[in-house]
């Protein structure tokens, strides 16, 4: 349903332009729960702000192609992508308080982007925009409610209704829990999941909460300094890692079953993106690293179906080989 290949944004920012997202490539299918996870400053926004082309200066797209549904976004008139988001494919903003406009109640909002799409009766509306709150448990008295009046995790789930409005096929998350307490959190993630289910949509869900995309994703991306650095099914990431950053961000993780193991942090913080290093970017942080991972920049390789980007994993160190080739 969705294929992003190559796709490359910049900031144009002075004499040194930040590649804050670098040739990233991976696809959605129908129904799929995927998951994005990175430490802050990794692309992680950034790449999903490009997929629904909503990036603004001085961010560009300077390499790559979104389709979706066989349709290009990259390359498509505003007119047309005004036509298709909300409709087809819609986004949840990592914060809720801000997405919304706080001088406008939650109905007014609804029937503001019900109209853009042609629906005129206001009856019609107000049906729709109840039954959409009522799909995530909020009571539709809240339809005359403003985001002010809303909790934390009320304002979060109306934010998902205003995104199912038209069950589109496509929901992109960004950090939708990153401002509620734990047990909000749960609740709000079964909730989308139960949804999920029950109209068929897809997830590209991004976080920095390791525990939320190993209960609910279905495949998992770790991003770092703007590249892919591992990706492949959830449960073969989190059984067995294989890239060092992986490792590193699951040992820094408390698992609530098995042995006390004492938590582990990641030294350092990730690169400077307007000056990006020679060979492996992780390097600087990674405890098992080659001589060369100095000088070579490792490519994404493929192992048994999951990608990881590593000299550990080169058939000839030095020399990486691309994915495809990898594979045979």
């Amino acid at each position: 349903m969705l294929e992003v290949s190559g796709l490359t944004v910049d900031y144009i920012t002075g004499k040194n332009p930040v590649r804050a997202v670098d040739d990233v490539s991976f696809d959605v299918g129908p129904g799929e729960f995927v998951g994005i996870v990175g430490e802050s400053g990794c692309g992680k926004s950034t790449l999903l702000f490009a997929v629904a082309q909503l990036l603004s200066a001085p961010a560009v797209i300077t390499a790559g192609s979104v389709t979706f549904r066989g349709q290009d976004l990259v390359t498509m008139t505003e007119r047309r992508l005004t036509a298709i988001r909300w409709q087809n494919l819609s986004v949840v903003m990592q914060s809720a308080m801000n997405a919304l406009n706080p001088v406008m109640t939650v109905g007014a909002q609804f029937a503001d982007a019900l109209r853009a799409h042609g629906m005129t009766s206001r009856k019609a509306i107000a049906a729709r925009s109840s039954e959409v709150l009522r799909l995530v448990g909020i009571d539709v008295v809240h339809r005359k409610s403003f985001p002010h009046q809303l909790s934390g995790g009320m304002r979060q789930r109306a934010m998902i209704a205003m995104a199912l409005l038209f069950t589109p096929d496509l929901v992109i998350m960004d950090e939708p829990t990153s401002a509620l307490d734990v047990v909000a959190q749960r609740s709000l993630m079964t909730q989308i999941k139960e949804l999920q289910r029950e109209i068929g949509f897809a997830v590209i869900f991004v976080t920095h909460d390791m525990s939320l995309v190993s209960h609910y994703s279905d495949r998992l991306m770790v991003m770092y300094a703007g590249q892919v650095a591992e990706a492949g099914a959830t449960r073969r990431i989190f059984d067995n890692p294989l890239h060092p950053y992986s490792r590193g961000l699951l040992e820094a993780f408390p698992a609530i079953r098995g042995a006390k193991v004492p938590l582990k942090g990641i030294p350092g913080s990730p690169p400077d993106l307007s000056v990006i290093p020679n060979g492996c970017r992780f390097s600087p942080r990674c405890p098992v690293k080659l001589p060369e991972c100095e000088t070579t920049a490792p490519a994404l390789l493929d192992r048994e179906g999951v990608s990881v980007r590593c000299l550990l994993y080169d058939p000839v160190p030095g020399k990486a080989a691309p994915a495809k080739e990898a594979a045979q």
